[in-house]
């Protein structure tokens, strides 16, 4: 029979333990700073704030992380085909189904409007406006291969940092 000897080397259980809480502290601290830094604050003082100005807040958030996400869509999409999609083809569920699988199709809705998921062509409440144009400066509706640049803006119902708009314009 083989016996165990105290000199043999290797980690016991209280060290491995000790181990796993000190790498998962390092992560969640880690994974903490990461959200800080991608995350956008808007400051409401629910003091003197109605509840339909905290409403109001919450929505002009939803607007915000809705912009900054369908542009990470938009630019993955023009990162794989050199341009980018027309607002014809924005509009259609199925072109979105097969073209652009990870667009979930809700952020296209304004959070004061979630029924009408589409984008129209200028800025206006209630929903976001998407404008593609070719190099030109023209509109690419008709040939949307031909889409080389796009403003995405959506209307806040107040202000968030001093602007009644948020617009995101393609990254080149």
């Amino acid at each position: 029979m083989n016996k165990i000897s105290k000199n043999e080397k290797g980690f016991s259980s209280v060290e491995l333990v000790i181990v796993i809480i000190v790498v998962a502290l390092i992560s969640v601290v880690g994974y903490l700073v990461y959200q800080n830094k991608h995350t956008v604050t808007i400051k409401v003082d629910t003091s003197s704030a109605s509840m339909k100005e905290v409403q109001i807040n919450a929505r002009d958030h939803n607007r915000l992380s809705d912009m900054s996400y369908i542009q990470t869509q938009l630019e993955a999409f023009f990162s794989q085909n050199g341009n980018y999609p027309s607002r014809t083809d924005m509009n259609n569920a199925t072109w979105l189904s097969k073209n652009m699988q990870s667009l979930d199709s809700a952020s296209l809705a304004d959070p004061s409007n979630k029924t009408i998921k589409t984008l129209v062509a200028s800025p206006k409440a209630g929903a976001y406006a998407y404008a593609p144009l070719n190099s030109a400066g023209t509109s690419c509706e008709t040939d949307d291969t031909t889409c080389a640049t796009y403003t995405l803006t959506a209307t806040y119902e107040g202000t968030v940092n001093g602007n009644s708009t948020n617009v995101k314009k393609n990254l080149d």
